[in-house]
């Protein structure tokens, strides 16, 4: 007599082979699509709307903000450019005094010398969010093992275009 179960268990192993594996991304945080690297005249400059909160990438201005801790927040438009240079921020929002969380801040950003921002973002939807260049994470808690982990992922990777080839020379005379 002919049951199902090895036609069904045939049809399940044919299904799952011929069906594409969707490889979970492996790197810290949400990957953001990229805009971009222009350089604009000023923070106030015109420019499309970022597609993210806070900006993982697009048009900036060509100075950066100082590594480090900031208490007031930093114009995007600085912000990117420090990113397309290999730099982490953490953004935080306060909205009343919070001293142990910038306290907790300055200790992690000042263990890296460089590449390391800590800044206030009162736009935030959550109390925190980490970006880097094209990459994101947005924590409702402070959870400094995630942070660490997003830095070390994400610090010091320049995203800067490569440099157009060297013009090449021919050892050919005219003629």
């Amino acid at each position: 007599m002919w049951t199902r179960k090895p036609f069904l268990v045939g049809v399940a192993m044919v299904w799952l082979a011929a069906s594409p594996v969707v490889a979970a991304d492996p790197e810290p945080g949400q990957a953001i699509s990229g805009q971009g690297n222009i350089h604009l005249q000023s923070p106030g400059s015109p420019h499309p709307p970022y597609n993210s909160i806070p900006p993982t990438s697009g048009p900036h201005v060509p100075w950066l903000a100082r590594w480090g801790m900031h208490r007031i927040p930093i114009p995007w438009e600085e912000q990117v450019h420090n990113l397309e240079d290999g730099g982490v921020i953490i953004h935080y929002r306060c909205d009343h005094p919070c001293p142990e969380t910038v306290a907790v801040l300055e200790r992690i950003v000042s263990a890296y010398p460089t590449q390391v921002i800590a800044t206030p973002e009162p736009r935030l939807e959550s109390a925190f969010a980490v970006t880097a260049w094209e990459r994101l994470i947005r924590l409702d808690r402070f959870d400094e093992s995630m942070i660490r982990q997003f830095i070390d992922a994400y610090r010091g990777r320049d995203h800067h275009p490569p440099p157009p080839p060297a013009a090449s020379r021919s050892n050919r005379s005219p003629g």
